[in-house]
């Protein structure tokens, strides 16, 4: 995930400069943020980035851009147990992201990068941990 301080001019970068499409938006009144997911060849075939602008922020240091990299997963809860059983630190358990109904979870890797699992919905193709 990345942070932007102007969702349209970074969605206009990735697709127009560098050839990706806009797969899908949400917005988020209540916690004062809006979502784009960008990437190559649709979803889920390829990554995505999801790009998260914050309502009234329109820059950041370099040091505070980056957020996580997330991967979707067919099941958080059951990737999380995986992760947990293979020695991995799960920092925040599958459950509904704040102010929504989708699944997520946080695990750190060795070097303290945060990287969300976000669940898919059922029947979905692709993903990761499984």
């Amino acid at each position: 995930m990345l942070r932007v301080g102007n969702l349209q001019r970074s969605i206009d970068f990735y697709t127009q400069v560098l050839g990706m499409q806009l797969l899908r938006t949400s917005e988020n009144p209540e916690y004062k943020y809006s979502l784009a997911f960008v990437g190559y060849e649709g979803n889920p075939a390829q990554a995505e980035i999801e790009l998260t602008y914050n309502w009234g922020t329109d820059s950041y240091e370099m040091g505070t851009a980056y957020g996580h990299i997330a991967l979707g997963v067919p099941d958080a809860y059951a990737a999380c147990e995986k992760i947990k059983a293979a020695g991995g630190n799960v920092t925040r358990e599958a459950g509904p992201v704040k102010g929504g109904s989708t699944v997520i979870a946080f695990v750190t890797d060795p070097d303290g990068y945060k990287i969300e699992l976000i669940q898919r919905a059922e029947g979905a193709a692709g993903g990761g941990l499984r």
